[in-house]
């Protein structure tokens, strides 16, 4: 009997690119970067704000030319699907019981859509568009 140590070849840079499973999960960790970085550029627009009408008015013409178009674009798709995978994992990581049954999975998938739908409406509401 030999005992010769497992020895595992180092990942090449494309391991996840071989199941889709992976492919899934590796865009949804992409599209976090994504929004953290919308997150950023909406801070940027804040202090631009405070620096005066001027500032502001500069953030704005970057924010609405091709480049902030487009990546406002990337990252709202980018973030309805982060919503979609998250909703999608939520019966597994948050299974619920009633009455002593477990709820179906789609149920909970159901009602945190509706809930998605009921607090976008409300904030366009509030926004007055």
């Amino acid at each position: 009997m030999s005992r010769r140590p497992f020895i595992q070849e180092p990942s090449k840079t494309g391991w996840w690119l071989k199941h889709p499973r992976y492919i899934r999960y590796m865009m949804r960790e992409i599209s976090s970067a994504f929004i953290g970085f919308y997150v950023l550029a909406l801070i940027v627009g804040l202090f631009r704000l405070s620096q005066g009408e001027a500032a502001y008015n500069e953030f704005l013409t970057a924010a609405t030319g091709p480049a902030g178009l487009i990546f406002a674009v990337f990252a709202l798709l980018f973030a309805i699907y982060n919503t979609y995978t998250w909703f999608q994992v939520t019966p597994k990581a948050m299974p619920l019981m009633l009455a002593g049954k477990p709820v179906p999975g789609t149920i909970i998938v159901a009602v945190h859509w509706l809930g998605f739908v009921v607090a976008s409406a409300a904030l366009w509401l509030l926004a007055g568009s």
